[in-house]
């Protein structure tokens, strides 16, 4: 049985930085192309970054790009989000995802493998 699970959400400043982490259990990791992905409410779904089994591509959202690193720690089947500059309009919850479909990194289609979510809030 797969599962995954994000942590590290919380409530920050603006300005501020987050680590959230996922880790994944039922699966072979380093055979998935990951993603984060967050919904805010009355917002769209957004991708936030994917990257590659070996970690050989990472892309990010728009709206991140220069603030949010991700990573990835195949020997111990997790993934990070490192948010630096965090604003308020980042508050949202946030997924981590196994790709299980070959496309665009940042479609939710993709993505068969999903975890609850954990919740950043930025404050202003």
């Amino acid at each position: 049985q797969v599962q995954v699970v994000e942590s590290g959400g919380g409530l920050v400043q603006a300005g501020g930085s987050l680590r959230l982490s996922c880790t994944a259990s039922g699966l072979t990791f380093v055979d998935y192309t990951m993603g984060w992905f967050r919904q805010a409410p009355g917002r769209e779904g957004e991708g936030v970054a994917g990257i590659a089994w070996n970690g050989g591509w990472i892309y990010y959202g728009d709206s991140v790009k220069g603030r949010f690193n991700m990573s990835r720690d195949n020997a111990k089947n997790t993934l990070y989000l490192q948010m630096n500059s965090l604003k308020p309009e980042d508050t949202a919850m946030y997924y981590c995802a196994a790709e299980t479909a070959s496309g665009s990194w940042c479609d939710v289609r993709n993505f068969g493998y999903w975890g609850q979510g954990t919740q950043v809030t930025v404050s202003s």
